[in-house]
């Protein structure tokens, strides 16, 4: 789960680089996600390796990513409505990303929850409920809005490469295998083969994102020559990754699902 969390806020902080050096930090405001997912990955990734960072760190770092992403959301949606014609499609296609700053949201509650789990051992409940089902709605969750993001941002791309259509194949089967782990009984559950196997692919699709968007950049004008400009315009580098980060955290939510509801 803290790997799952470090990742996310690697995977936040450089997409929110580009795109905010791309909006020239306009609003100073725009420099909070840098910093606070910066702060989060150096306190999940040192959680992650076992180090003992004091948690009266983590917490509050975490805390300022839950934070951070809310207001971010908030902020997002503000510009999306006030262009003109509101929340329309050009707006939703061309305006700030709507879902893009839940990730950091995401990342400070999975970051909380690989401390409860490390905390707790055994019998391991968030809110009086069993983790394993908790952390599986919210990874179902988190999946569904990356894939609501994803088939935007490439619907706007009109799918010109035939590849564009697997991060709205697959990750979708992936959600909702997982959302119906969440929902299962309790008593005699059965190993989620099929879920682990769809939640590694997805892991794998993240990790391939890149290497797609890379070869999307590579065709722009100039390619890699002119980085500076078509790494900025071109398909985001940093955005695929945060399907593998929500794929490890599924994983992780199903061994609890099953360790301690089984």
């Amino acid at each position: 789960m803290r790997v799952a969390a470090a990742a996310l806020c690697a995977s936040v902080l450089a997409d929110s680089a580009v795109e905010h050096y791309r909006g020239s930090f306009e609003n100073r405001a725009m420099f909070a996600p840098l910093g606070a997912s910066a702060l989060g990955l150096v306190v999940a990734a040192n959680a992650a390796a076992s180090s003992h960072l004091s948690r009266r760190l983590r917490g509050p770092t975490y805390a300022l990513a839950l934070a951070v992403g809310g207001a971010g959301l908030g902020f997002h949606l503000f510009n999306v409505l006030r262009q003109p014609g509101g929340a329309r499609w050009l707006n939703l296609f061309y305006a700030a990303p709507v879902g893009a700053p839940a990730a950091l949201g995401l990342a400070g509650a999975l970051g909380f929850a690989g401390d409860r789990v490390a905390a707790q051992r055994r019998r391991v409940r968030i809110f009086r409920l069993p983790a394993g089902r908790i952390l599986c709605a919210l990874v179902a969750a988190g999946l569904a809005g990356t894939i609501a993001e994803v088939g935007l941002l490439h619907y706007r791309g009109s799918f010109q490469n035939p590849f564009m259509w697997l991060p709205v194949c697959v990750p979708p089967v992936a959600a909702a295998l997982t959302a119906k782990a969440a929902l299962e009984p309790g008593r005699h559950l059965r190993p989620h083969r099929l879920t682990r196997w769809w939640l590694r692919l997805t892991a794998f699709l993240g990790i391939a994102g890149v290497g797609f968007h890379g070869y999307g950049i590579s065709r722009a004008m100039g390619g890699w020559r002119n980085w500076q400009q078509n790494v900025v315009d071109g398909p985001p580098l940093p955005a695929p990754p945060s399907f593998s980060a929500l794929a490890i955290a599924g994983l992780a939510a199903l061994r609890l699902r099953e360790r301690d509801d089984g």
